[in-house]
């Protein structure tokens, strides 16, 4: 079974169809409240968590299911840069991408890694000038805690992060 596809983007705009979708096919399925709600908190930590690490995004989200076993799907495009492939590898269970099985994935992949920016500023002022206006207020920039990643792999028996240029698929499989 597939459910409906959801469009979802990093103003929360989607989040809550998200959430409600999971909640739709596990009641269809007939499964416990335990089981549902630990479909529903893979769903919302993915969410928030992809969100997190890509910043700006306009992702469609929908979850598989073959028998006990259900797949969380998210797809995005995305500004890559090399922090961002990190953390995005970082988070999937094999710590790897996997698009890169096949001989020419791999070879794709390390092209990409290569070709990747080592950090993409998206119309910042620099900190030089901001550092020069008149009352500004400095801020630290606080970095991703993993806590989304920590907790999803977690409750899921799976992670899995496939990256094609600024193309991001991210599947959670949980088997209930």
């Amino acid at each position: 079974m597939k459910s409906d596809i959801i469009q979802i983007d990093n103003h929360c705009n989607g989040f809550g169809k998200a959430v409600e979708e999971t909640r739709k096919v596990a009641a269809y399925q007939g499964l416990t409240r335990k089981q549902s709600l630990s479909l529903e908190l893979c769903t919302e930590e993915m969410l928030s968590m992809v969100c997190s690490i890509t910043g700006a995004m306009k992702a469609s989200f929908w979850l598989e299911n073959e028998g006990s076993r259900y797949e969380l799907h998210l797809s995005t495009r995305t500004l890559m840069d090399k922090e961002k492939r990190k953390q995005l590898i970082a988070v999937s269970t094999e710590k790897k991408n996997a698009a890169a099985t096949t001989f020419l994935g791999r070879v794709r992949d390390i092209f990409e890694a290569a070709m990747t920016n080592e950090h993409v500023q998206t119309g910042q002022i620099p900190d030089e000038i901001m550092d020069d206006l008149a009352n500004h207020v400095i801020l630290e920039e606080t970095e991703w805690d993993g806590y989304e990643c920590a907790v999803l792999k977690t409750v899921s028996e799976n992670v899995q992060v496939i990256i094609r240029g600024n193309q991001v698929e991210m599947i959670v499989t949980s088997m209930l």
